[in-house]
């Protein structure tokens, strides 16, 4: 599918996108709240909005965070698709000073940051960068109310990446390659200290990587692909020609189409399953993948009609469910959807 076959697809989807976004962002139960106690009289709070005031619902914190990035996504790229004042009025009630400084305490907190990161803080990060760089009025407001919230991330990841010796390469929250993709755009905006400190790290954990064992994915509760996430990363940092020469000693066989697991959409037998559904997920952050992978490459690279094939497979098999299925899919499932088309 070329750009504007996805720009079609996401204007035909993206009121339902939107919906299931307000719906979620509101949804304060059921919830994952997690609490680690330093003490006896260390309690959690009686009910997850009184510990997150904006980032309450979709089932956990991250999720939330994502829902948000997908109403703001949709209200600068497809508004007169969604019902704008619909989503604006909520997001006015959202982002506000208190409620986003209360974020910036929360995520600040040890007992809290460690689980989030980095997928939750790439994820907040990218929120902040498509709020911050809109020309809107709205958002110049929010961008002031987001500001301790960006400090404090910014602050956890130049704490945390002199620190971590070795990157994360498996296909949940903790991958390394994923969480700096998404803190990369914030980064390299607004923050110089930042971006030298995430593209230094990329650059030492994968820039010599080889013959990368693709073949073992996927694990049973994956929704990212450690192999293509390391792909798409390093295609933000290389030139195209660099890029494509890296790529071919990173997975030396995608020109044959090989390994064939990570052409081959994943299974999902049961999207109740909260940990068998992140495989929808899988499927569509590996379209994304794929789709930048192609984009990135020369125009002429054999490899390019593979990807963008195997970009199609996957979305066919995940896009179906992003609305209308079983709550442990559709609380997260349209940030992929909205990142693919966008």
């Amino acid at each position: 599918m070329a750009a504007d076959e996805w720009d079609a697809t996401l204007r035909e989807n993206a009121a339902d996108y939107a919906r299931v976004a307000l719906s979620n962002v509101y949804r304060e139960f059921p919830s994952d709240v997690w609490h680690r106690m330093q003490s006896a009289e260390d309690l959690p709070p009686t009910r997850p909005r009184e510990r997150t005031p904006v980032f309450y619902g979709s089932f956990d914190w991250h999720s939330c965070v994502e829902m948000h990035w997908v109403l703001v996504r949709l209200l600068r790229t497809v508004p007169e698709a969604i019902p704008t004042t619909e989503v604006r009025h909520a997001l006015n009630e959202q982002f506000t000073s208190e409620g986003l400084a209360a974020e910036a305490r929360f995520i600040g907190d040890p007992r809290n940051r460690n689980r989030e990161r980095p997928y939750g803080w790439g994820w907040a990060l990218q929120l902040i960068h498509d709020v911050q760089t809109w020309p809107d009025h709205d958002a110049q407001r929010w961008t002031a109310h987001f500001e301790p919230l960006a400090q404090v991330l910014t602050a956890n990841f130049l704490d945390w990446l002199p620190r971590a010796t070795y990157p994360i390469r498996y296909g949940v929250h903790g991958n390394s390659a994923f969480g700096i993709s998404r803190s990369l755009p914030y980064a390299g905006a607004s923050h110089p200290d930042l971006h030298k400190a995430l593209v230094g790290q990329a650059n030492a954990w994968f820039s010599v990587d080889t013959d990368y064992p693709a073949a073992w994915e996927p694990s049973g509760a994956d929704f990212l692909s450690p192999a293509l996430c390391e792909a798409e990363l390093m295609a933000q940092l290389m030139t195209s020609k660099d890029f494509a020469a890296w790529l071919e000693r990173f997975l030396p066989h995608i020109a044959r189409a090989q390994p064939a697991s990570i052409f081959t959409p994943a299974t999902v037998s049961d999207s109740s399953d909260g940990q068998i559904a992140h495989l929808h997920g899988l499927n569509l952050s590996r379209a994304w993948c794929w789709r930048r992978i192609a984009e990135s490459l020369p125009p002429d690279d054999p490899r390019v009609p593979i990807a963008r094939e195997a970009m199609r497979r996957h979305a066919a098999a995940a896009l179906p469910h992003v609305t209308g299925d079983d709550y442990m899919v559709e609380h997260w499932l349209a940030a992929y959807a909205v990142l693919l088309m966008t």
